[in-house]
This record gives structure tokens, C-alpha cells and sequence, in this order.
């Protein structure tokens, strides 16, 4: 018995709030196994009625069978993660797409739009990453490129303490942080605000809740695995790469008839 299993026929059917309490619920199960439901709704900042309508409404009859389920697939978990290399390979590809899948189905069309408005205006775009996702972001910073866009990507901290210099009230800028609690990125973000300096900053996150996405005008949220091989964090980035070149697409479909010539394949 899967807590995932369960819960996915019902992702489609939950409001905005609902979907931030599943995704609460996903990155929180550890902390989540063996409270009360008074403990687990005020984690979640909502009421004890809110938390067990929204436990109905995922699939379960109630807080007792949901806390039993979230208990046997950490169990799972736990089990599976001893060797992740002992999953069988249709077992990974499916859950690979499924990150993928729920990645682009959580994706809010108004927050395409609006992206796709400000691109309409060909601002400068500051592109904002480390770790593994850097290496992805020389790829969406040729897309753009490419697409007739200004681009900064500054690879090291020296650069983007000088990118951060050039950004103003019309740049759009572009965090890539999974963890959505770099120090640096935060600090930057703060540091516009003291200026009085408002672009439209852009996170993609893969938590909820975390500073840099509350510090953000919009967020996209990813789902990955986490794999760690040799102290490196390997999660598949793929997921960002989808939420950029969307955006980009959004920005073709509205507009590329008058930026450019663009012929929509038929």
C-alpha cells in the first residue's frame, strides 16, 4: 500500500491551497510519521478540519489509514534505498516520467502568461544557479540566446556580484535553486529589495515553502528524485529544463508573430 498510488487519482481534483498541502505532506512524511493530527495541521499552518478534509479528499477515510499508509511507504523507502541500483529499470523510467509529468501539470498558465508578457518586452535575462543545475543552464541560456534575448549567466560568485549591479526595474531574473535556501541568492534577492530595484524574479524550486520562492514573484515547482552518488547530488534536473522551455514556448505562441518569423508546424 502506497501513499502515491493512492493520492494520484485525486491530484487533478484538489484547489490551489489542497496542492500545497499534498506537496507539505510530500517533503514533510518524516516529520509527519507518528504525529497526531492537531501536530501535522499545525506544521501545515491549517486547521485540524481543513487537514482531515483534505485527508479525505486525497483518497483516505481517514487520519488513521492516511498516517498508516505514509509509515508502510516509508518503509518502502527505506528498503529500496539501501541499493537504489536494485530498482528494475521500468521501475525507474516510470517514476522518471511521473517527476516529469507532475512537474508540468502543477504549472499555472496565468504565471506562463505574465512570464511570456515580460518577454514580450525584451528585458535583459539574468539566469541564477549552481551546483549540478548550472551545468543544464548553458543549454536554456543558448535557447534564449538563441531566441533573440539578451543573456547573462554568471558562472561564478565574482560575476554574479557584478551581474547583480547591472539588474534593474526591467530585467527578469531567472533562481534556479532546489533546495531554495542558498544564502547567496538570498542574499542578492534582499539586496535589490534594499535598493528599491523590482524585476520580476522567477524561482524554480524543488521545495515548498522555502525562503527564496516566498522572496520571489512567481515559482515553479520540480519534482525529482534525490540520488546522491560519491557525496554528488545526480537528481535529474530534466524538469527545469522542461519549466524553461515552456516558458519560451509560451512567449512563441503569443508572440512570435511579431517578433520574428515563426511558422507553427501544422
Amino acid at each position: 500500500m502506497d501513499f502515491f498510488d493512492i493520492v494520484e487519482p485525486h491530484l487533478k481534483e484538489l484547489t490551489e491551497n489542497e496542492h500545497h498541502l499534498f506537496e507539505f505532506v510530500v517533503q514533510n512524511m518524516e516529520k509527519i510519521n507518528g504525529c497526531s493530527i492537531r501536530e501535522v495541521a499545525s506544521m501545515a499552518f491549517v486547521s485540524t478540519a481543513t487537514f482531515l478534509r483534505f485527508v479525505r479528499k486525497i483518497g483516505f477515510s481517514g487520519f488513521s489509514e492516511f498516517t498508516t499508509v505514509i509509515k508502510f511507504t516509508l518503509m518502502n523507502k527505506q528498503e529500496e534505498s539501501s541499493n537504489p541500483f536494485t530498482v528494475s529499470q521500468a521501475d525507474y523510467r516510470n517514476e522518471y516520467t511521473k517527476n516529469i509529468e507532475e512537474t508540468i501539470r502543477v504549472l499555472k498558465p496565468e504565471q506562463l502568461e505574465r512570464i511570456a508578457d515580460k518577454l514580450a518586452e525584451h528585458p535583459h535575462i539574468f539566469l541564477f544557479s549552481k551546483d549540478t543545475t548550472k551545468h543544464l543552464t548553458e543549454y536554456v541560456k543558448y535557447l534564449y540566446s538563441m531566441s533573440g534575448f539578451n543573456v547573462s549567466f554568471p558562472q561564478d560568485k565574482d560575476y554574479r556580484r557584478l551581474a547583480e549591479k547591472e539588474i534593474n526595474d526591467n530585467s527578469l531574473v531567472f533562481i534556479m535553486s532546489f533546495n531554495g535556501e542558498n544564502e547567496e541568492f538570498i542574499r542578492l534577492i534582499n539586496n535589490l529589495m534594499r535598493k528599491g530595484i523590482s524585476p520580476l524574479i522567477v524561482s524554480i524550486t524543488g521545495a515548498d515553502n522555502n525562503t527564496i520562492q516566498n522572496l520571489s514573484d512567481l515559482n515553479f515547482y520540480l519534482f525529482t528524485d534525490e540520488i546522491t552518488v560519491n557525496d554528488t547530488d545526480i537528481g535529474s534536473r530534466i524538469s527545469v529544463i522542461a519549466i524553461m522551455e515552456l516558458i519560451l514556448y509560451q512567449y512563441i505562441e503569443n508572440y512570435g508573430g511579431r517578433d520574428f518569423n515563426f511558422e507553427p508546424r501544422k
